[in-house]
């Protein structure tokens, strides 16, 4: 099957010298594994794809012309092109972090090779506002919290008065569990909850960023079968430090 369509580059893992697997979360498609040969050569054999593995940076915004043959192996692109160029998330030390981080976040969260248009115009939508915008302390923490919207997990907040948090459960709740954040992480998941892209990015200190990123982190774990603390959990914290 020929497919055209918009992906987000999700991971890119070097195979032998010059080839690379990619994985894309796909607009059509939802998750898919590409092949690509000779991603690092410059032959003129190469030169459809251009330089190959520069378009494959975290969370770059393809369109893709591909050979879908849906058997479970790796498909391969036909065309790539830049959907629509970053200006500054590949070359901002901390833009270029928050992308690594995050891609490593969706890598061990989508797994379904089942389209989620809603999800992936989520994505893109953030993506374009990292890309335009200078205060970006809090916008992994927002993403990450949003994104449990369409993975079906985003926190009950009909009782968000109460005092407690049940992690497993996902609600609020008048008494603290075994599963439970204590008062104080609780009332910090609450400011995040009620936290926009455009807010104040300031209303956490760096340690209260610290203990939300870490709820988050222990919330996907509890919703998520083989969900793996990120790698690189310590750049992103001593970036941000």
């Amino acid at each position: 099957m020929q497919v055209k369509t918009k992906a987000i580059v999700i991971s890119s893992l070097k195979y032998q010298e010059k080839s690379l697997i990619v994985k894309c979360f796909t607009l059509s498609h939802g998750l898919k594994s590409y092949f690509v040969r000779d991603a690092f050569s410059s032959r003129k054999s190469s030169r459809s794809l251009g330089t190959k593995n520069a378009y494959f940076q975290p969370l770059t915004i393809l369109e893709i012309e591909a050979v879908h043959k849906n058997k479970g192996t790796l498909e391969n692109f036909k065309e790539i092109k830049i959907a629509t160029p970053f200006h500054s998330i590949h070359s901002d030390i901390y833009k270029s972090t928050i992308a690594m981080f995050l891609s490593e976040i969706l890598h061990h969260s989508i797994h379904e090779e089942e389209k989620n248009e809603s999800l992936f115009t989520f994505l893109e939508t953030a993506l374009h506002w990292l890309d335009n915008h200078d205060q970006t302390a809090n916008f992994h923490l927002i993403l990450m919290l949003e994104i449990t919207k369409y993975l079906g997990f985003y926190p009950d907040v009909s009782d968000i008065d109460m005092p407690f948090f049940g992690m497993i459960e996902g609600v609020f709740t008048p008494f603290h569990g075994i599963n439970s954040l204590t008062e104080h992480e609780t009332n910090l998941f609450k400011k995040l909850i009620n936290l926009k892209f455009d807010n104040d990015q300031k209303i956490f200190h760096v340690i209260e960023r610290q203990i939300v990123l870490k709820i988050l982190i222990d919330y996907y774990a509890f919703h998520l079968d083989g969900f793996r603390k990120p790698k690189s959990l310590e750049v992103l914290a001593a970036v941000f430090s």
